[in-house]
């Protein structure tokens, strides 16, 4: 079992950055691939960003990629998303997942089987 806990998010302005955090219980903390989605109201899940379990292989949307970092320190349990150059269509609210490596899409949010509550993030314009 694997509990997460979302922090970071608030509101910002457009072009400006947040850093979310989320912290894992459990010492198979290693052993997990993590991904971030995030959920806008009256639209459907979808897929940020993701990191396999050593932290050496990632995986951006296209729609966030080049302003975005996911990062994870297996030390502390924590999975981060830095983001940069937000736009109000990144408000949303942000969720941090974690799954087994299945060797699956790791951006089918139906593939993980731990989530966090989530954080909002609002960008204002």
């Amino acid at each position: 079992q694997v509990q997460l806990v979302e922090s970071g998010g608030g509101p910002v302005q457009a072009g400006g950055s947040l850093r979310l955090s989320c912290a894992a219980s459990g010492r198979t903390f290693i052993s997990y691939d993590m991904g971030w989605f995030r959920q806008a109201p009256g639209k459907e899940r979808e897929f940020v960003a993701g990191i396999g379990w050593s932290g050496t292989t990632t995986d951006y949307a296209d729609y966030v990629k080049d302003r975005f970092t996911i990062s994870r320190d297996n030390a502390k349990n924590t999975v981060y998303l830095r983001m940069n150059s937000l736009k109000p269509e990144d408000e949303a609210l942000y969720y941090c997942a974690a799954r087994r490596p299945k060797g699956t899409d790791g951006r089918a949010w139906p593939s993980y089987d731990y989530w966090g509550q989530g954080t909002q993030v609002t960008v204002t314009s």
